[in-house]
Protein backbone atom coordinates (compact mmCIF):
# COMPACT_ATOMS: atom_id res chain seq x y z
CA UNK A 1 0.00 0.00 0.00
CA UNK A 2 2.78 2.47 0.87
CA UNK A 3 4.40 1.74 -2.49
CA UNK A 4 1.25 2.97 -4.22
CA UNK A 5 1.32 6.20 -2.22
CA UNK A 6 5.00 6.71 -3.07
CA UNK A 7 4.76 6.18 -6.83
CA UNK A 8 5.87 9.80 -7.35
CA UNK A 9 9.17 9.23 -5.49
CA UNK A 10 12.55 8.79 -7.18
CA UNK A 11 15.14 7.18 -4.88
CA UNK A 12 18.91 7.83 -5.18
CA UNK A 13 20.98 5.84 -2.70
CA UNK A 14 24.59 4.76 -2.62
CA UNK A 15 27.94 5.06 -0.92
CA UNK A 16 29.37 8.24 0.54
CA UNK A 17 31.06 10.51 -2.00
CA UNK A 18 29.21 8.99 -4.96
CA UNK A 19 27.49 12.17 -6.11
CA UNK A 20 24.00 11.51 -4.75
CA UNK A 21 23.35 15.03 -3.46
CA UNK A 22 24.65 16.77 -6.58
CA UNK A 23 22.73 14.56 -9.00
CA UNK A 24 19.53 14.74 -6.95
CA UNK A 25 19.74 18.54 -6.73
CA UNK A 26 20.24 18.93 -10.48
CA UNK A 27 17.56 16.37 -11.29
CA UNK A 28 15.04 18.18 -9.10
CA UNK A 29 15.89 21.57 -10.60
CA UNK A 30 15.74 20.39 -14.20
CA UNK A 31 12.47 18.46 -13.87
CA UNK A 32 10.53 20.55 -11.37
CA UNK A 33 10.71 17.94 -8.60
CA UNK A 34 10.79 18.37 -4.83
CA UNK A 35 14.13 17.49 -3.17
CA UNK A 36 14.31 15.51 0.08
CA UNK A 37 17.80 14.95 1.48
CA UNK A 38 17.98 12.29 4.17
CA UNK A 39 21.21 13.88 5.48
CA UNK A 40 19.34 17.10 6.21
CA UNK A 41 16.84 15.37 8.50
CA UNK A 42 19.25 13.16 10.45
CA UNK A 43 19.30 15.47 13.48
CA UNK A 44 15.49 15.66 13.49
CA UNK A 45 15.19 11.90 13.14
CA UNK A 46 17.66 11.42 15.95
CA UNK A 47 15.46 13.54 18.22
CA UNK A 48 12.35 11.59 17.16
CA UNK A 49 14.00 8.23 17.86
CA UNK A 50 13.95 6.34 21.14
CA UNK A 51 16.36 3.86 22.70
CA UNK A 52 13.74 1.17 22.17
CA UNK A 53 13.38 1.64 18.41
CA UNK A 54 16.96 2.81 17.74
CA UNK A 55 19.31 1.04 20.18
CA UNK A 56 22.38 1.46 17.96
CA UNK A 57 21.79 5.21 17.69
CA UNK A 58 21.41 5.39 21.47
CA UNK A 59 24.72 3.58 21.93
CA UNK A 60 26.43 5.82 19.35
CA UNK A 61 25.26 8.99 21.10
CA UNK A 62 26.82 7.69 24.32
CA UNK A 63 30.29 7.32 22.76
CA UNK A 64 33.01 9.95 22.61
CA UNK A 65 34.75 10.66 19.29
CA UNK A 66 37.61 8.21 19.90
CA UNK A 67 35.17 5.45 20.78
CA UNK A 68 33.28 6.13 17.58
CA UNK A 69 36.13 6.50 15.08
CA UNK A 70 39.48 5.41 16.57
CA UNK A 71 39.11 2.53 19.00
CA UNK A 72 36.90 0.21 16.92
CA UNK A 73 37.68 -1.67 13.74
CA UNK A 74 36.12 -0.42 10.47
CA UNK A 75 34.13 -3.67 10.27
CA UNK A 76 32.71 -3.11 13.74
CA UNK A 77 31.97 0.51 12.89
CA UNK A 78 30.04 -0.63 9.82
CA UNK A 79 28.13 -3.34 11.66
CA UNK A 80 26.97 -1.04 14.46
CA UNK A 81 26.33 2.23 12.60
CA UNK A 82 22.64 2.91 13.15
CA UNK A 83 21.82 4.41 9.75
CA UNK A 84 23.55 1.47 7.99
CA UNK A 85 21.28 -0.89 9.91
CA UNK A 86 18.10 0.90 8.86
CA UNK A 87 17.29 2.65 12.12
CA UNK A 88 15.18 5.72 11.40
CA UNK A 89 14.15 4.62 7.90
CA UNK A 90 10.54 4.50 9.03
CA UNK A 91 10.79 8.23 9.77
CA UNK A 92 11.88 8.90 6.17
CA UNK A 93 8.79 7.10 4.92
CA UNK A 94 6.56 8.97 7.37
CA UNK A 95 7.99 12.29 6.17
CA UNK A 96 7.37 11.39 2.52
CA UNK A 97 3.81 10.28 3.18
CA UNK A 98 3.09 13.64 4.82
CA UNK A 99 4.24 15.68 1.82
CA UNK A 100 1.49 17.18 -0.33
CA UNK A 101 0.70 15.27 -3.54
CA UNK A 102 2.75 16.46 -6.49
CA UNK A 103 5.19 17.33 -7.74
CA UNK A 104 7.38 14.24 -7.77
CA UNK A 105 10.04 13.88 -5.08
CA UNK A 106 13.73 13.03 -5.42
CA UNK A 107 14.94 11.38 -2.22
CA UNK A 108 18.67 10.97 -1.77
CA UNK A 109 21.09 9.67 0.81
CA UNK A 110 23.14 6.72 1.99
CA UNK A 111 20.29 5.77 4.38
CA UNK A 112 18.28 4.39 1.43
CA UNK A 113 19.15 0.73 1.84
CA UNK A 114 18.04 -1.52 -1.04
CA UNK A 115 16.13 -4.05 1.08
CA UNK A 116 14.14 -1.24 2.71
CA UNK A 117 13.40 0.68 -0.50
CA UNK A 118 12.56 -2.36 -2.64
CA UNK A 119 9.09 -3.02 -1.08
CA UNK A 120 8.15 0.63 -1.70
CA UNK A 121 8.89 0.60 -5.42
CA UNK A 122 5.96 0.66 -7.80
CA UNK A 123 8.53 0.42 -10.62
CA UNK A 124 12.15 -0.72 -10.07
CA UNK A 125 13.52 2.01 -12.39
CA UNK A 126 12.34 4.61 -9.85
CA UNK A 127 15.44 3.80 -7.76
CA UNK A 128 19.17 3.81 -8.43
CA UNK A 129 22.27 3.34 -6.29
CA UNK A 130 25.55 5.14 -6.99
CA UNK A 131 28.54 3.02 -6.02
CA UNK A 132 31.78 5.03 -5.95
CA UNK A 133 35.23 3.53 -6.24
CA UNK A 134 37.60 4.20 -3.35
CA UNK A 135 39.55 6.69 -5.46
CA UNK A 136 36.44 8.59 -6.54
CA UNK A 137 35.20 8.71 -2.93
CA UNK A 138 38.47 10.15 -1.60
CA UNK A 139 38.65 12.70 -4.43
CA UNK A 140 35.08 13.78 -3.70
CA UNK A 141 35.84 14.30 -0.01
CA UNK A 142 39.03 16.23 -0.85
CA UNK A 143 37.20 18.50 -3.29
CA UNK A 144 34.55 19.31 -0.68
CA UNK A 145 37.13 20.01 1.99
CA UNK A 146 35.43 17.51 4.31
CA UNK A 147 38.09 14.78 4.31
CA UNK A 148 39.34 15.55 7.83
CA UNK A 149 36.12 17.05 9.23
CA UNK A 150 35.33 14.17 11.59
CA UNK A 151 38.85 12.79 12.00
CA UNK A 152 40.28 16.05 13.37
CA UNK A 153 37.89 15.83 16.33
CA UNK A 154 39.66 12.67 17.56
CA UNK A 155 42.98 12.14 19.32
CA UNK A 156 44.37 10.26 16.29
CA UNK A 157 43.10 11.92 13.08
CA UNK A 158 45.12 9.75 10.69
CA UNK A 159 43.84 6.50 12.17
CA UNK A 160 40.29 7.87 12.36
CA UNK A 161 40.39 8.82 8.69
CA UNK A 162 41.70 5.40 7.68
CA UNK A 163 38.92 3.78 9.68
CA UNK A 164 36.24 6.02 8.17
CA UNK A 165 37.39 5.44 4.59
CA UNK A 166 37.59 1.69 5.14
CA UNK A 167 34.16 1.64 6.81
CA UNK A 168 32.73 3.46 3.80
CA UNK A 169 34.40 1.01 1.43
CA UNK A 170 32.85 -1.89 3.33
CA UNK A 171 29.46 -0.20 3.18
CA UNK A 172 29.71 0.38 -0.58
CA UNK A 173 30.70 -3.25 -1.17
CA UNK A 174 27.76 -4.34 0.98
CA UNK A 175 25.41 -2.15 -1.07
CA UNK A 176 26.81 -3.65 -4.28
CA UNK A 177 25.74 -7.11 -3.06
CA UNK A 178 22.41 -5.88 -1.68
CA UNK A 179 21.16 -4.19 -4.85
CA UNK A 180 20.16 -7.60 -6.32
CA UNK A 181 19.26 -6.52 -9.83
CA UNK A 182 17.95 -3.04 -9.06
CA UNK A 183 19.59 -0.23 -11.06
CA UNK A 184 23.08 0.70 -9.91
CA UNK A 185 25.91 2.74 -11.39
CA UNK A 186 29.60 2.14 -10.72
CA UNK A 187 30.99 5.65 -10.24
CA UNK A 188 34.64 6.01 -11.14
CA UNK A 189 35.55 8.47 -13.90
CA UNK A 190 32.22 9.86 -15.08
CA UNK A 191 31.74 13.60 -15.24
CA UNK A 192 28.84 15.12 -13.33
CA UNK A 193 26.95 15.61 -16.60
CA UNK A 194 27.52 12.00 -17.63
CA UNK A 195 26.28 10.72 -14.29
CA UNK A 196 23.21 12.96 -14.45
CA UNK A 197 22.42 11.72 -17.97
CA UNK A 198 22.64 8.09 -16.85
CA UNK A 199 20.36 8.61 -13.83
CA UNK A 200 17.90 10.56 -15.98
CA UNK A 201 17.82 7.68 -18.48
CA UNK A 202 17.22 5.10 -15.77
CA UNK A 203 14.31 7.14 -14.37
CA UNK A 204 12.85 7.71 -17.84
CA UNK A 205 12.71 11.48 -17.36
Amino acid sequence: MEGQHLRHVYWIGGGSGGGKSTIARRLAAEHGLRLYSTDDVMADHGRRSTAADSPLLSAFIGMDMDERWVNRSPRRMFETFHWFRGEGFRLIVDDLLRLPPGPGVVVEGFRLLPHLVRPLLAEPPRAVWLLPSAGFRRAAFDSRGTTWQIARKTSDPERALRNLLERDRIFTDWLRAEVHGLPAIEVERQSEDELLAEVTRIFGL
